[in-house]
């Protein structure tokens, strides 16, 4: 589907050619927050870093998700914020990433989040220092197992606050990607299918 040599150009071109969807008139109880979707090669595979959280954290404990967080005074932008906590979560230099672009920002209702997602191709090999209060483990997933996944259209289904609800999902050696984070995935997919 995607050429592997050419991936991080196309990101870089399809994203940089549209608009991203903003969220810009939140309901006043939600706060900000910046992700970054670091993109890599290794032996000669794009593959998508993501993190296990430790179940000490204070939102969405225990769930993969990508680096990032809270949005702080200091920041002096929701990129700023991804690419401060991707340091603080994984140990990931600035300087080492390439921002390609930015996709569809989305809610997250269980912890009142609007999260604005980056993508970024890491220059590797990289060494990620893990900061293991937050973090448990990295998991790095193919690119063609998750656009496989994504064809596959699964779905998982989570119980919160006595309800029940679909989210997508990808599942990798065991693992379960699902939530806020498969559906940023999700839509970083779909953009990309509609180039």
């Amino acid at each position: 589907m995607y050429d592997q040599k050419e991936l991080p150009d196309l990101i870089k071109q399809t994203l940089n050619s549209r608009k991203a969807k903003r969220i810009n008139d939140p309901p006043p109880n939600y706060r900000h927050a910046g992700v970054l979707i670091p993109l890599l090669v290794e032996e000669g595979v794009h593959k998508v870093l993501f993190t296990k959280r430790t179940d000490t954290v204070e939102h969405h404990k225990g769930q993969i998700s990508f680096p990032g967080g809270a949005t702080d005074d200091e920041d002096k932008s929701k990129k700023d914020t991804a690419l401060r906590e991707s340091y603080e979560e994984v140990g990931l230099l600035k300087k080492n990433v390439e921002i390609l672009g930015r996709i569809d920002d989305i809610f997250t209702m269980e912890s009142s989040f609007i999260v604005h997602p980056f993508v970024g191709f890491v220059s590797g090999p990289y060494d990620f220092e893990i900061q293991e209060i937050e973090v448990k483990r990295l998991i790095k997933v193919p690119w063609d197992t998750l656009i496989k996944n994504n064809l596959e259209d699964k779905t998982y289904t989570v119980e919160s606050a006595g309800m029940s609800y679909q989210t997508p999902a990808f599942e990798f050696n065991g693992d379960v990607i699902w939530g806020a984070t498969a559906w940023m995935m999700t839509n970083f997919i779909e953009i990309l299918k509609h180039k």
